[in-house]
């Protein structure tokens, strides 16, 4: 991808769901979604659910995709903290623009990301442990549209 693709990807990554960003409209009954724009880019996540989750996130450049990921979770526990999910999500680094970064941490909570591949291709699963203990996992998988 376009070194400016990637840099518009973790802007609105961080400007939606990780920034509790306002909605829009949705797209299916029921759904959750979550849009960006800037220039010729337009990014979109769109998910259904809450304590178990199913969504993608999508890129377009001037009108044409050429990035999805598909993701699906769930909450393990109650003791699950979705604000702790987001604030990790906020720190996507651009060598690993999928999820979060590989390890997050705040106390005894504590987010681990691992991913095989690259931008173009991809699978990857994340999980949030409390006292060690899995409260939440996601897998994901996408790469470049063609």
């Amino acid at each position: 991808m376009l070194d400016q693709a990637l840099i518009f990807l973790l802007r609105a990554k961080k400007s939606t769901y990780a920034a509790h960003g306002v909605e829009s409209t949705p797209s299916r009954p029921n759904s959750h979604d979550l849009r960006y724009d800037e220039d010729s880019f337009t990014y979109i996540d769109t998910y259904l659910g809450g304590k178990r989750f199913a969504g993608e996130e999508a890129l377009w450049i001037d009108g044409s995709p050429v990035w999805s990921m598909n993701y699906c979770g769930r909450v393990l526990d109650s003791r699950f903290d979705g604000d702790f999910l987001k604030r990790a999500l906020l720190h996507v680094p651009l060598e690993r623009p999928f999820r979060g970064p590989a390890v997050y941490a705040e106390g005894r909570t504590h987010y681990l990301c691992q991913v095989d591949g690259s931008i173009d291709w991809f699978q990857g699963y994340e999980e949030i442990l409390l006292d060690d203990e899995r409260v939440y996992e996601c897998y994901f998988h996408g790469g470049a549209i063609e």
